[in-house]
């Protein structure tokens, strides 16, 4: 019975001859879209009435394109019939012959792809090193050229791009001080409430305040800073130069005589380590605020939460903390150019380097912080 498609002008139609025997006759026009309608319908037909050997009449066909030759080509590679079934395809005209015969199931055997092979373990880890080997004589590099351009733009400051420094210090500093004030306040108020009730167990809630002074200081403003902007600013970095990684900026600075290390990345470097104490300072003040909220609603005078402060906390905790800011600044914006400079090509590729910045940030920030907590430590700081 002849089978059709409103959408399609390809038609065929399918006897059976015997057991295990069929003929399909094949007419209309076989192109792209009909072609499909035409493959799905009689797949399914064939699936109900299995053939192990078909014979295909083509005489009918008026127009046939790559996707009917593909048709053909699969149906005489025993395609939708039972292992071991043939098919034979006669009655094509001569033009349509012709382009037939110049393709084989050769042809396609050749050109098929292949299965990847599996790779064994120790060429796993050998790739694996190699390509650690290689990001680590990159990043090297990277810091090496960072660290002339920074010196070479500071001895000469008419090289140094200063507009290009106050931009980055607006959007990644001043810009960031509502959320940093946020968090700030908050992590002051919860260390608070949280000693008030074992502090109360031995009526010594007046410890609040040191515990406030030293922890903010030395450890946790500096701290949550470097990952807000880990988050908020060094991905921007990657993305930014990602994008003009991606679509070839880079490459025109390097046309043009310029060095994208010292025209694009010192300055970020530089405002990065600038701001990032500053951010530490403020946010340190902007805990200890949110401490002294909760300690003055539990009844305690100011003149008392400021002295007792003041006999833990000295100048050498907030420099430790500040100095901790300029680590982690320098950082923080060196990991965002770098993974943006890193940026491969690829719709995906500038959402990958801006996942990578903010990941290995966030990480070389706290083992920099473990590192300097464990010299302090033995340096009786």
């Amino acid at each position: 019975m002849p089978t059709t498609r409103p959408d399609s002008s390809a038609r065929f139609e399918l006897k059976a001859n015997g057991p295990g025997v069929g003929t399909l006759t094949l007419s209309g026009h076989l192109d792209a879209r009909s072609t499909a309608s035409v493959w799905k319908d009689l797949d399914a037909r064939l699936r109900h009435r299995p053939c192990t050997a078909l014979e295909v009449d083509a005489a009918g066909v008026e127009y046939c394109d790559g996707a009917g030759l593909a048709l053909l080509h699969f149906l005489s590679m025993g395609g939708m019939l039972p292992p071991g079934g043939k098919a034979t395809v006669r009655g094509l005209r001569p033009e349509f012959q012709n382009l037939y015969q110049r393709f084989t199931a050769e042809d396609y055997q050749r050109n098929r792809p292949q299965a990847p092979k599996p790779n064994s373990v120790p060429e796993e880890v050998g790739r694996a090193v190699v390509a650690a080997a290689n990001e680590i004589e990159e990043e090297v590099a990277f810091i090496g050229e960072v660290s002339q351009g920074l010196v070479a733009n500071l001895a000469r400051p008419k090289a140094m791009r200063w507009g290009e420094v106050l931009r980055v210090f607006e959007q990644a500093g001043v810009n960031a001080l509502p959320i940093i004030s946020l968090i700030s306040l908050l992590i002051g108020l919860i260390i608070a409430f949280e000693a008030a009730s074992p502090f109360a167990m031995f009526g010594a809630q007046i410890f609040i305040a040191n515990l406030l002074g030293i922890t903010m200081a030395r450890e946790l403003s500096g701290l949550m800073t470097a990952i807000i902007l880990a988050g908020r600013s060094g991905s921007a970095f990657a993305a930014e130069l990602g994008t003009m990684k991606v679509t070839e900026e880079l490459n025109a600075l390097e046309t043009f005589g310029l060095n994208p290390i010292r025209f694009l990345v010192v300055q970020r470097v530089l405002a990065g380590i600038l701001l990032t104490p500053l951010l530490t300072i403020y946010s340190i003040f902007v805990a200890i605020l949110g401490g002294v909220l909760v300690m003055v609603a539990m009844g305690f005078p100011l003149a008392t939460i400021y002295h007792q402060m003041a006999q833990t906390l000295g100048y050498k905790d907030i420099l430790i903390g500040v100095g901790k800011g300029v680590i982690f600044g320098a950082l923080i914006a060196g990991v965002g150019c770098l993974r943006g400079l890193q940026t491969r090509q690829g719709p995906s590729a500038v959402g990958e380097s801006t996942t990578r910045s903010v990941v290995t940030g966030i990480l070389l920030v706290i083992v920099a912080d473990a590192v300097v907590a464990v010299l302090l430590y033995f340096l009786h700081l």
